[in-house]
């Protein structure tokens, strides 16, 4: 089914994410770029953080529908003091967490239509006491209580046009990569994939593959076990619940053109594994998504860019993509 977005009635969210960074360049330009699409959004964030671009304080969501095709609607209630570009202060962690869990509430709400979540620098939440690896684990915590049919997340797939990707592991260390990778994780990435594809993408019947660990798939145990011990039963067991599943595939000869025309997902097993084809095909344009829960997340893959913050050459493709595709699965979903 192809989703509907011609005259959508609730706005996206995007959190401001760290304000020392990219986050709120990119969001300005994804508004000029936007700014007379299908695709409407407000900021969560504080006014001052977005440039030239003209921004309208709203106190009530449902205004940035009004204002949008004339300025960046950003709701009230976030500021953040200090702010100086390049340069992260665990001062504004209170405020860019606030962002996400305000985002998270407006959707469970129904006010909103889905969250996307500009980048944060773990680093400067940390100091400041956070205590989860990234946004998705964050927003797992955030909605484990909340019940939804079929939800099994979160699970992380990276996108761009002609590739998507899961990682089984994600923030660990390589060296713990074998210790973490578990039947029941590979199993739980599959589920919660094959739902979110057929549910929120509108595929019927999503084809997926799994990766090796080792080289040459382990070349029946020369170069390590994992793929007979765990990887090749948790794709057993995902064929036996009616998954159209194949592995565990090499995955130096996983990505090339021909490959990646014969599945819609490739699960891997860490997460370079998963992010170096993905970036090789399009490093500019890659979406985050958080599968498996009970709103629609997504962000731009990429960083806070503290380095270039400030100088106005952030490109917001990714950001442009985030918001395009976080549309199109809340509409993909409501249309089910």
């Amino acid at each position: 089914m192809t989703p509907d977005l011609s005259a959508p009635k609730r706005p996206l969210v995007i959190s401001m994410g760290d304000p020392a960074g990219i986050g709120p360049e990119v969001t300005a330009k994804a508004w000029q770029a936007l700014r007379h699409g299908p695709t409407p959004f407000c900021v969560l964030g504080d006014p001052t953080l977005y440039g030239s671009v003209p921004t309208q304080v709203i106190k009530e969501l449902s205004e940035a529908l009004q204002f949008f095709g004339d300025a960046l609607p950003v709701l009230q209630g976030l500021e953040t003091r200090g702010v100086v570009l390049g340069q992260p202060n665990p001062a504004h962690a209170g405020a860019i967490l606030g962002a996400i869990e305000s985002g998270v509430d407006l959707v469970l709400s129904g006010q909103a239509l889905a969250l996307v979540t500009a980048p944060i620098a773990k680093s400067v939440l940390m100091a400041a006491g956070f205590s989860h690896p990234g946004h998705t684990e964050f927003l797992g915590a955030l909605l484990s209580t909340t019940p939804f049919d079929q939800t099994r997340g979160p699970v992380m797939m990276l996108a761009v046009d002609g590739l998507r990707v899961i990682p089984v592991t994600i923030h660990c260390a390589l060296s713990e990569v074998p210790s973490q990778l578990t039947q029941e994780a590979i199993i739980h990435a599959g589920l919660v994939t094959a739902e979110a594809l057929q549910r929120d993408l509108g595929l019927k019947a999503p084809r997926l593959v799994v990766a090796a660990l080792n080289p040459h798939a382990g070349e029946e145990g020369a170069f390590g076990d994992e793929e007979s011990r765990i990887i090749a039963p948790a794709v057993a067991a995902l064929q036996a619940m009616g998954l159209n599943v194949r592995g565990p595939l090499p995955a130096d000869s996983l990505f090339h053109t021909e490959a990646r025309a014969t599945f819609d997902v490739a699960i891997c097993m860490y997460h370079d594994q998963a992010l170096i084809p993905l970036k090789a095909l399009d490093f500019w344009g890659g979406v985050n998504a958080t599968l498996g829960l009970p709103i629609i997340r997504t962000s731009p893959d990429h960083g806070t860019g503290f380095d270039i913050a400030g100088r106005g050459i952030a490109r917001p493709e990714s950001m442009i993509a985030a918001i395009q595709m976080a549309a199109a699965m809340a509409h993909g979903r409501m249309n089910q």
